[in-house]
């Protein structure tokens, strides 16, 4: 330690030093991820659409099995199914019009369904030719 002229003193109050400054640059990197992760969260809750369903409602139900048999433009919605009953925990008991067996499924996995109750009238346009004149 003499051939190197340390002095044991300085040198353990520069490692507590040292230490002091580790622990101030941990409490930063904590704090400045913490901050990034409030407003990433700011921003995602934002996008966020609360959807209440109340009984007699239609919704579409979510198939999420369909993986299995892939169809490239086959619906991952199924339904329309009816809202009989909406739990606190956030199950929905739906069921199908005509049936009346009924299951509950997460609220998650459903959407409102805004499907037409009577079919629209579609007016037919006859196109014809115009009429030519028939002098030279």
């Amino acid at each position: 330690m003499k051939q190197l002229n340390l002095d044991i003193e300085a040198a353990g109050a520069n490692r507590v030093t040292e230490l002091h400054e580790l622990d101030e640059f941990r409490f930063l990197a904590f704090e400045n991820t913490r901050l990034y992760k409030e407003i990433m969260k700011r921003l995602h809750d934002k996008n966020i659409v609360e959807q209440n369903f109340n009984p007699g409602d239609m919704v579409l139900l979510y198939n999420s099995r369909l993986r299995l048999f892939p169809g490239k433009l086959k619906s991952r919605w199924s339904g329309p199914f009816r809202v009989i009953e909406v739990f606190p925990s956030g199950s929905i008991e739906i069921a199908l019009e005509k049936d009346s067996h009924t299951f509950r499924v997460n609220r998650q996995r459903l959407k409102p369904y805004v499907g037409m109750d009577e079919p629209k009238e579609v007016s037919v346009i006859h196109l014809t030719e115009p009429q030519r004149s028939s002098e030279p």
